[in-house]
């Protein structure tokens, strides 16, 4: 249940707090007066969206506080959420407004605790229902009517809802694994044969090793220079080791060798130059030993030249194709190997996939199966319990049906759903959109929210104008509805209606009041107002605001009388019939969480039969043309 409602710098708010009881609450005033100001405000502290508008005009922050009283559910979920409770048995959700650069930037509290958008919208479902202006339009909506019946249905078709939504996503991602897998068996086709030829030619050239190109140069260039370095080994060998002339280099080292022996024979000193001597000698005799014997074994090979070159023209061959180097090819060769084998086979085959996607449409088909169970009952139950809704709403004929026809599964099951009625005896049955006026739709709506009160354990609705269209007895009719909603709700209600007026049991009157801006109060446009212009007539030294004034007995008589259309004693007296007839019928109704709220009113001393029936019609003439949409 809300208890408060503080709002600051909102709107044409400038500073406001409201305390609402238990039972219906009702907001009244003239049309602009700001009463949905009040209802926006609401919306907005539990994370409805706001524009730029929204903070009053001069002012840079705006803040919104709702209090609601804790109950079991509320607790629970502030658990889950690890906020803390408070000392006070109450959930108090607030939201700053603040502006920055011509946008709107808020944050949203919950007992102090920042939460986020997601955080408040599922607290917010908890809390309140606010049917707004213009809701009525969305009762033909099949969609909508389809939410409504699925609520209507309780925890079971909610749950199967999500079933539905998690066997349907599975049915999807299985058909469009198939339908993929179906448009890709040509283009697989088409690879599976590039896959091959190319596995094929790679295996041809037998690729072993990422440096047998390099290998395979270094021999063709030995090959193709036998001769020369048969003669160049040669000539290396002389110069080393074996020469005529007794030039060779092992010679010359030999008489080094000599001399240096019979010098260290006198100076010891030398004897590590004489053992780098001999150690050179005898490199350069192995040098010489390993040249001649790589000179005899050179040999020209015709053949060996000829099949080396052809190897490198197809290993280049390759490299051009799948390279650039050896080494990359060889590693195309092996990503082509996994490639092939998961074209081939490696993931599902058509006959899997065509077989899952059957399984899943079987899964999805019978928890369509289930729904449509679920939904049939509970329309049913919906179609008795909203005539017996509608009857006391001046609808005493109405035929109500909730027709359900089989579409293609959907994420929302396989039904549609669509309300019919008729409100006149012996007509056929037809869609509620196409032939409900105004005052029927307000009526329907009314009764559908009464139904849906029984099995919803929302603490708080709102109705902004639920009387739209319509007047006199069905007027009555629907003021008795909200007064029974609001023994098992609280019940916020913004009317143009004297008669549902007069069944509140707060009686709330909205009200715009211009005033004087006092020394250094900030003007419209954010400046500030000097001493000098309290003597100016200008636009700048006033300000409008919204008032709310909670009405005690006789104020709530002239706000009735208002309403009717007049302040004279006649309206007055027709006021003050209207409020004892109220309190009659709140009487019939039993003991309420609301009755000690009421108050009993005098009989007045001019409500003859007369005088009534004039008011009456007064009213008749006077309340349609409030009921268009308010400015603020």
């Amino acid at each position: 249940m809300l208890i408060s409602l503080h709002i600051e710098n909102f709107a044409l708010v400038d500073r406001l707090t409201l305390d609402f009881g238990s039972g219906l609450n009702v907001l009244t005033g003239e049309t602009g007066a700001g009463k949905s100001i009040i209802l926006d405000a609401l919306d907005a502290a539990l994370g409805g969206k706001v524009s730029g508008r929204a903070i009053r005009a001069g002012e840079n922050r705006a803040l919104i506080e709702a209090t609601f009283a804790l109950d079991a559910s509320l607790e629970e979920w502030l658990g889950a959420q690890e906020i803390d409770v408070l000392d006070e048995p109450q959930v108090v959700c607030s939201r700053e407004l603040t502006a920055n650069k011509g946008s709107v930037r808020s944050r949203s509290r919950v007992n102090g605790v920042l939460v986020n958008k997601q955080q408040l919208e599922s607290l917010r479902d908890r809390l309140v229902e606010i049917t707004a202006q213009g809701q009525t339009v969305q009762l033909g909506q099949p969609s909508l009517q389809r939410e409504w019946l699925d609520g209507f249905g309780g925890a079971a078709a909610l749950q199967q809802r999500e079933v539905i939504a998690k066997a349907y996503a599975a049915y999807q991602q299985a058909a469009q694994a198939l339908e993929k897998r179906r448009q890709m068996e040509q283009q697989r086709l088409q690879q599976l044969d590039l896959f091959e030829y190319q596995l094929k030619e790679l295996e041809a050239a037998n690729l072993a090793h990422p440096d047998e190109l390099t290998q395979l140069e270094q021999e063709r260039q030995r090959l193709s220079h036998t001769v020369e370095l048969k003669q160049q080994s040669y000539e290396v060998y002389q110069a080393l080791y074996e020469n005529d002339a007794g030039q060779a280099c092992s010679d010359l080292l030999g008489r080094v060798e000599s001399v240096l022996t019979e010098m260290v024979q006198y100076d010891t000193e030398l004897q590590p130059i004489l053992e780098m001597v001999i150690e050179a000698m005898s490199q350069v005799e192995e040098a010489g030993r390993q040249i001649n014997a790589y000179g005899e074994d050179l040999e020209t090979d015709p053949d060996r030249l000829s099949e080396v070159e052809q190897r490198i023209v197809q290993l280049k061959g390759i490299c051009r194709k799948y390279g650039p180097s050896l080494a990359d090819a060889i590693a195309h060769y092996q990503r082509l190997q996994a490639d092939l084998e998961s074209i081939m086979g490696g993931g599902q085959s058509l006959e899997a996939l065509e077989q899952q996607a059957q399984v899943r449409q079987t899964e999805l088909v019978e928890a369509c199966a289930v729904m449509t169970d679920l939904r049939t009952k509970a329309a049913r139950s919906l179609e008795a319990q909203l005539v017996d809704e509608l009857k006391p709403l001046a609808m005493e004929k109405v035929q109500f049906e909730v027709n359900i026809t089989p579409i293609a599964p959907t994420a929302a099951g396989s039904d549609r759903i669509m309300f019919v009625f008729s409100p006149n005896p012996g007509e056929p049955l037809q869609a509620l959109s196409e032939i409900a006026s105004g005052g029927e739709m307000s009526r329907f709506l009314l009764a559908l929210k009464a139904c849906f009160s029984q099995v919803d354990p929302i603490g708080t609705m709102v109705f902004d104008e639920i009387d739209t269209g319509v007047s006199g007895r069905v007027a009555q009719a629907i003021a008795e509805k909200l007064y029974q909603l609001g023994q098992r709700h609280q019940v916020l209600c913004v009317t143009h209606q004297p008669l549902i007026a007069a069944m509140a049991t707060s009686h709330f009157r909205v009200g715009k009041h211009i005033i004087d801006l006092p020394t250094g109060a900030t003007s419209r446009n954010g400046g500030k107002r000097s001493e000098a212009a309290e003597s100016a007539d200008g636009a700048d030294d006033v300000r409008t605001v919204v008032r709310v004034t909670e009405l005690a007995d006789q104020e709530r008589k002239r706000e009735i009388a208002a309403l009717v259309g007049g302040t004279d004693q006649e309206a007055i007296a027709f006021a003050e019939s209207l409020l004892n007839q109220a309190a009659q019928t709140r009487n019939n109704y039993g003991p309420s969480a609301t009755e000690s709220v009421e108050a009993k009113i005098s009989e007045p001393e001019a409500s003859s039969p007369a005088i009534l029936e004039s008011a009456q019609q007064e009213a008749a003439v006077a309340t349609p043309a409030k009921r268009g949409r308010r400015k603020r």
